[in-house]
C-alpha cells in the first residue's frame, strides 16, 4: 500500500480483515494526509484541512470498521452554518429544514418558502445520489435510485435536466430569491472545490439536502480523531504502517506489478500494490515503466486548475463576537460569502493567478464544540478561502501576509474587536500544502470536481472501477471514484477490488 491518507488506512484495514498481510508506506512522518490535526499555534490545535466530516457518516464504514470502539467520537456541527452578512443580517441552517425555514423567515417569508422549495426539490435527487457516495451502485440499488430520479424530474422534465448540468451560479439564481441564501449555499459548494461557473456544478448545491438529512459532523479531537482510529484499527488486525518511507518507484516488469522500493532502497516484493495517493504520480512518474497507451494518454489529460483552498489559522482568547449572536452560531460552517458575484469573480482572478478581491471566506470554529482544542476559554477559528490560487501573481511567500491582513480584516468586518482577540496565527497557503503535504498544486481533491471526473470517470473512464491495466496495481485516494473528501469509499471501494480479483 501507497500512501496512509484516511482512504488508504481504510483500505488497508478491509484488505487485513480479508486475510491479506498489508504493509503501508508513507512519504511523511505521520499518517493521515488531509485528516490531520496539529498544533500550529502553540497550545491551539488546528485541522490541516478537513473539519466537517459528512460524507463518512452516511456510509457504514464507520460501524463495519467499529471506529467508534477505536476511540473515534462524532458531534453533531447543528445549526451546520450560519450566515453572517457584513450588514448584519443572519440565517441559521439547522438539520431541520423546519427550523431553517424559520430561521430565514425571521428576515424574509418569501426567501424562506424559496428555500424549502429547493430543498424539496433536491432531496430526492441526493438521495439517488448516495448509493455512489457509500459504494453500493448494485443492482438492487437501481429500482430505488430510479424512483428518486423521476421524482427529481417529475413535472418539469426539461427544465430539471438543464438545472441539473447547469452551473450552480445559475440554478441559485433562478432557485433562490436573494444572497440572503445564495451566498451560504454557494459557500458550501465552493467547500467542495467546485467553482460557481463549472457546468454540472448545480449538483453540489442540491447536496445542501444532504446536510438536512445526514447532518455535518466534527471528530472530537479534531480530523485526527479518524486518523488515530484507523491506525488504532489497522494495528489490531495487523496492519504494518510506515512512515517516513516515501516510495521512489513501483516496479512493474512485463505489465505485472514486482515490488515498491522506497528512496531509501529498500525493497517490498509484493503480488498486490494499491496506490491511495495522487494517480497522476502513482501511475505516471513512480510507476516504472509508466502506465502508457490510451490509459497513460487519458490520465495524463485530467485536469486539476489553479484553484485550490488558502487557510488560515487564528487562535483567541474568545469566540468571535457576531453582533446578535445566538447559542450554537460557532457550531458549524459561519459563512462570509455576502453575494455569489463576488465568489464568481474570485474564481475567475484565481484561475489567471490573482488574489481574489474581495475575498470570499468562511471559518469553522471547532473549539466550541470540543474542549480538547484550546486551552480553557480560548478558541481556534479556522479561516478558509475556498477561490485561491495556487500559483499566485509575486509568489505566495511574497503574498502571504497581504492574504492574511485581508482575512483579519473580513473577520473584523464581521466580528468586531476580533483583532484584539487574536494570540497567535499560523498560515496554510497553496505552496505549503505542496510542499508539506505534497500535494500537486497544493491541490487537496488531486483533480478538479467536473462532471467529466467524477464517479466512474474519477480518474479517468479507464480507471474508474480502481483497477489499472497493470496487472496486480490498483488505485485509490481523493483522485479515484467516486470523488475527493472523507467518505472512505475510495479505499473500501479499492479494496473489494483487489479481494474480489484474487
Amino acid at each position: 500500500m501507497v500512501g496512509a491518507g484516511h482512504n488508504g488506512l481504510i483500505a488497508a484495514c478491509y484488505l487485513a480483515r480479508a486475510g491479506r498481510h498489508v504493509v503501508v508506506l508513507e512519504q511523511l512522518d505521520r499518517a493521515g494526509g488531509g485528516a490531520r490535526t496539529e498544533e500550529t499555534v502553540p497550545g491551539y490545535r488546528f485541522d490541516l484541512h478537513s473539519v466537517a466530516h459528512n460524507m463518512i457518516n452516511m456510509t457504514d464504514i464507520p460501524a463495519e470498521l467499529d471506529l467508534a470502539g477505536a476511540g473515534l467520537v462524532y458531534q453533531e456541527m447543528d445549526p451546520f452554518s450560519v450566515a453572517v452578512h457584513a450588514d448584519g443580517r443572519r440565517v441559521r441552517f439547522f438539520r431541520s429544514v423546519e427550523a431553517t425555514v424559520e430561521s430565514i423567515a425571521e428576515v424574509d417569508s418569501a426567501e424562506a418558502r424559496a428555500y424549502r422549495a429547493f430543498i424539496d426539490r433536491g432531496t430526492p435527487l441526493v438521495r439517488a445520489m448516495l448509493p455512489a457516495v457509500r459504494g453500493d451502485v448494485s443492482v438492487r440499488q437501481l429500482p430505488r435510485r430510479l424512483a428518486n430520479v423521476a421524482s427529481f424530474l417529475r413535472g418539469d422534465v426539461a427544465g430539471s435536466l438543464r438545472d441539473l448540468v447547469a452551473p450552480y451560479q445559475s440554478l441559485l439564481g433562478r432557485s433562490l430569491a436573494s444572497d440572503l441564501t445564495r451566498g451560504p449555499v454557494a459557500a458550501f459548494a465552493a467547500h467542495a472545490g467546485v467553482g460557481p461557473s463549472v457546468p454540472g456544478g448545480a449538483a453540489f448545491v442540491f447536496w445542501q439536502a444532504a446536510y438536512h438529512l445526514f447532518g455535518q459532523w466534527h471528530a472530537r479531537g479534531g480530523a485526527q480523531g479518524l486518523t488515530d482510529a484507523l491506525l488504532l484499527r489497522a494495528a489490531t488486525l495487523g496492519v504494518e504502517v510506515r512512515c517516513s518511507s516515501p516510495v521512489a518507484r513501483i516496479e512493474a516488469p512485463g505489465g505485472r506489478v514486482a515490488a515498491v522500493v522506497t528512496d531509501g532502497g529498500e525493497r517490498f516484493q509484493a503480488p498486490v500494490v494499491l496506490t491511495a495517493i495522487d494517480p497522476k504520480t502513482a501511475l505516471l512518474e513512480l510507476l516504472d515503466p509508466p502506465l502508457g497507451g490510451q490509459e497513460g494518454a487519458d490520465l495524463a489529460a485530467a485536469r486539476r486548475g489553479n484553484v485550490v483552498q488558502a487557510l488560515v489559522h487564528v487562535a483567541t482568547d474568545r469566540l468571535p463576537a457576531y453582533p446578535d449572536a445566538r447559542p450554537g452560531d460557532w457550531n458549524g460552517l459561519q459563512s462570509y460569502v455576502d453575494r455569489t458575484e463576488d465568489l464568481v469573480a474570485a474564481w475567475s482572478r484565481s484561475e489567471a493567478g490573482l488574489l481574489p478581491d474581495p475575498l470570499p471566506l468562511y471559518s469553522f470554529t471547532t473549539s466550541a464544540l470540543d474542549d480538547t482544542l484550546a486551552p480553557a476559554g480560548h478558541h481556534t477559528v479556522y479561516v478558509a478561502c475556498p477561490a485561491a490560487p495556487a500559483i499566485v501573481e509575486g509568489g505566495w511567500p511574497a503574498r502571504q501576509a497581504e492574504f492574511v491582513e485581508r482575512c483579519l480584516q473580513e473577520l473584523e468586518v464581521r466580528a468586531p474587536g476580533f483583532g484584539q482577540s487574536i494570540r497567535g496565527v499560523a498560515t496554510h497557503t497553496p505552496d505549503v500544502m505542496e510542499r508539506v503535504e505534497r500535494w500537486p498544486g497544493g491541490h487537496p481533491m488531486v483533480l478538479d470536481i467536473t462532471l467529466d471526473q467524477l464517479g466512474p470517470f474519477r480518474p479517468t473512464r479507464r480507471l474508474g472501477r480502481h483497477r489499472t491495466p497493470v496487472d496486480g496495481l490498483y488505485v485509490s485516494g481523493a483522485g479515484t471514484n467516486p470523488s475527493g473528501g472523507i467518505s472512505g469509499t475510495p479505499g473500501r471501494a479499492a479494496a473489494h477490488a483487489v479481494v474480489s480479483d484474487s
